[in-house]
């Protein structure tokens, strides 16, 4: 990364426009999360309800003071084991943040990502900066430059390329906020990992939870419709299709692609961690290539896999309408 692509980066974030940049999850959309008419633009560029909240990347752990009005101990401790990393905290914000940034709420989610590109920006910017996905709300999430410049074109200001992301799904959430922690979206930091360090078991989001990044029941999706089944159905259900002359794509856990003329075949590592690196690329290439459907063979009900089924599983509700909710 050559310093003169961070200096241009952060110079259009201090004149209020937008910056995609990479994070070890996915690519982020960001703005100065100081300024309210810089953040706007997210939302419009995104197509994003306001009452949605976005999470604020920083720096460093010791950046959390100027946000929250408190930072309780089992959020220190979370931050000194995962941060920086794929972690996101939700913890009671300062009065003066905008209600922009936390969607109205009276908490604020913030995350320190150990990207070297977003590490990059963050120092020399100074601050906060607000970033969600860089995608159209709802849909597939962007994992290279290349799906930001596809998705969201002219909307955004400055991309700064640094490759594919090296996780490639969203960070975990937890609401830090209460009197006990909370998971609100699994991620590859599991919950088993985040329990061992806490020392009690978490609690599972409710009613009166704070409202979160990427945790309406449909996210995540691609327009092609997306069926979520199990190994046997996919190949049936492919066959019944095709001969009824459909196209249909499938993203399968085995390479034995069976023999079925029309169909498009993925066959993803029967690894998590390679699965989801790999997820949103294969999604994107099966929606892509122009079938009626798109069939995807359920991930194993295992921890590991936790937070591949909670987006799989998003997908599938969201792609069988064209509302990106």
């Amino acid at each position: 990364m050559q310093r003169d692509e961070i200096a241009r980066a952060v110079e259009v974030l201090r004149a209020g426009g937008l910056v995609a940049f990479p994070t070890e999850t996915v690519y982020g959309l960001g703005a100065d999360a100081s300024n309210d008419t810089a953040v706007k633009k997210i939302y419009a560029a995104k197509g994003r309800p306001r009452n949605h909240p976005l999470i604020v990347h920083l720096a460093c752990a010791e950046a959390v003071s100027d946000w929250v009005v408190t930072f309780p101990e089992p959020a220190r401790r979370l931050a000194a084991r995962f941060w920086p990393g794929p972690l996101t905290l939700i913890l009671k914000r300062r009065a003066e943040i905008s209600d922009l940034v936390t969607g109205g709420q009276d908490t604020v989610a913030l995350r320190v990502p150990s990207h070297r590109i977003a590490q990059a920006l963050l120092s020399a910017f100074g601050g906060g900066i607000a970033a969600p996905s860089a995608n159209r709300y709802g849909r597939v999430s962007a994992t290279t430059a290349e799906h930001v410049r596809s998705e969201l074109g002219g909307a955004v200001d400055y991309v700064v390329d640094g490759g594919a992301c090296e996780v490639g799904i969203e960070s975990t959430i937890v609401d830090v906020s209460g009197a006990r922690p909370a998971l609100l979206r699994p991620g590859t930091i599991t919950a088993e990992q985040l329990e061992r360090e806490l020392g009690i078991p978490l609690a599972a989001a409710g009613a009166a939870s704070p409202r979160a990044p990427g945790t309406l029941a449909k996210h995540y999706a691609p327009q092609t419709p997306l069926m979520l089944m199990e190994a046997d159905l996919v190949v049936e259900l492919a066959a019944s299709m095709t001969r009824q002359g459909s196209r249909v794509a499938v993203l399968a856990r085995s390479a034995r692609r069976p023999v079925i003329p029309g169909i498009t075949w993925v066959a993803a590592s029967s690894d998590p961690a390679s699965y989801a690196h790999d997820l949103y690329a294969n999604l994107r290439a099966l929606d892509g290539a122009g079938c009626s459907a798109i069939l995807v063979e359920a991930p194993p009900l295992e921890p590991a896999w936790a937070a591949i089924h909670d987006r799989l599983t998003r997908a599938a509700a969201g792609s069988a309408t064209t509302d990106a909710t």
